[in-house]
């Protein structure tokens, strides 16, 4: 098959002849990144569009030199130089937390003005956050084993636990809202790119609460969708560590968990191990239970009938509620489907396909919702994959409920009378601002 025939299959949304294409074609349309360090901001969400609503406004954290650092934990091992790529694209043996220094606009541009420009619908296109600068708390300690580098296991000033809960209890003390933002990204980034994309969602949330990246160790290759997989696993354990440390050490009110494409298997796993360990517990508490609240699952490459066994074993005992977005747009789902010979969880529902015992089941669970962002305004752009935040109504949804933590119903959205799936309306744009409206005043 010729490259042109491959991009062909890419633009038309047909069947390759064979697996071995499918994955060429997965190649093409998985996780891209513009450049080592930078992204584009993402569109304004259209909750911000006519201006009624200023998510900065009062915030005294935003000021003309102050530059907020997005918290980042990582399994990544440190690169040699000092400054970027700051890690390295491979697998470490511990947890390193951290902070990181973003600027977001053009040179010299203040946050104050940046903050300004970012709210516009039509802003400068050269508009992008850039990680400047890092500083490394130093590693969780409870993630060094007995198959560590022996220097960290007799090293007690490598350990970081203390300055990162200093730093994260003084962010949290500096919000009305207590809570916790896991941002969890997916396949072929490099270290920087989940603490950009953190970045900009802690920004259009008005700098509430707390934005940690957490860097599990993908390689900006192409070529590592399967590599990159199995190293989502391999990453779970690293993640319920630093979920339970947060939990037990910190006074954060909710840690809330943001899982996109690959990253979604290791948020999944995570969470059904953890409900098996709770179950097992003489103290739920101990596996942080306790304090997890809203998870979001955004392009989730996860094989729907493995969902299901997760739901079986009890995963929503651990958790406030599962929010799940679906597309019949995402072309990187649909070959991965065709890959694995299974559908997942990110995909939506063909007419007809779900199962009545499915329905019915979901239809009883009010604490896991389902969202279909196909007729959302952009969710289809490029190939599909990124709408959460390519789409204005889809950002918009999720920082809504990152927020105020509302039901679906509460945030604009509809659904069929004896459906369990949630719809964006035409008339969108209306209702999330009213009811947005409604909460501020």
């Amino acid at each position: 098959m010729t490259f042109g025939r491959i991009l062909a299959i890419a633009a038309g949304r047909v069947c390759a002849p064979g697996r071995a294409a499918a994955f060429l074609l997965l190649l093409l349309v998985g996780a891209c990144t513009q450049g080592p360090y930078t992204i584009d901001l993402m569109p304004v969400p259209v909750i911000y569009e006519d201006g009624t609503i200023d998510p900065f406004a009062g915030d005294r954290r935003i000021d003309e030199s102050r530059h907020p650092g997005i918290f980042y934990a990582t399994l990544r091992p440190p690169a040699e130089a000092d400054g970027p790529p700051y890690y390295l694209d491979q697998r470490g043996d511990v947890l390193r937390l951290g902070r990181a220094r973003v600027s977001m606009g053009v040179e010299g541009m203040t946050w104050r003005d940046a903050a300004t420009v970012s709210l516009q619908k039509d802003r400068p296109a050269d508009y992008k956050l850039h990680v400047e600068s890092i500083e490394e708390f130093g590693v969780l300690g409870e993630t060094v084993t007995p198959f560590s580098d022996p220097a960290l296991r007799d090293a007690p000033e490598a350990i970081g636990d203390r300055r990162f809960l200093d730093a994260l209890e003084s962010e949290l003390a500096d919000s009305r809202q207590r809570d916790i933002f896991i941002f969890v990204h997916g396949y072929k980034v490099p270290f920087s790119d989940p603490a950009l994309v953190a970045a900009e969602l802690w920004h259009f949330l008005g700098y509430e609460g707390a934005f940690i990246a957490f860097s599990w160790p993908s390689t900006p290759s192409a070529w590592a969708y399967f590599a990159d997989s199995n190293t989502a696993s391999v990453s779970a354990y690293g993640f319920r560590k630093f979920l339970r440390f947060l939990a037990r050490e910190s006074s954060v009110r909710r840690i809330h968990i943001l899982g996109y494409s690959a990253g979604t298997g290791l948020v999944t796993q995570t969470l059904h191990q953890m409900a098996l360990l709770a179950r097992n517990a003489k103290d739920p508490g101990s596996v942080a239970s306790n304090k997890l609240g809203h998870v979001v699952l955004l392009g989730s490459d996860v094989d729907r009938n493995l969902m299901g066994v997760y739901l079986d074993d009890h995963l929503m005992s651990v958790i406030e509620s599962l929010e799940i977005y679906l597309s019949d747009t995402d072309f990187a789902l649909d070959t991965s489907a065709w890959i694995f010979g299974g559908r997942r969880t990110g995909q939506m529902w063909a007419e007809g396909e779900m199962k009545p015992a499915v329905k019915e089941y979901l239809l009883g669970q009010d604490d896991i919702r389902l969202i279909d962002v196909t007729d959302a305004e952009g969710a289809a752009t490029g190939n599909g994959h990124g709408y959460f935040r390519k789409s204005p109504w889809a950002s918009s949804d999720i920082l809504f409920l990152l927020r105020y933590g509302t039901h679906p119903a509460g945030r604009g959205l509809i659904r069929n009378e004896g459906e369990p799936v949630w719809n964006f309306p035409p008339d969108y744009p209306d209702r999330v601002q009213e009811r947005l409206k409604d909460i501020e005043q």
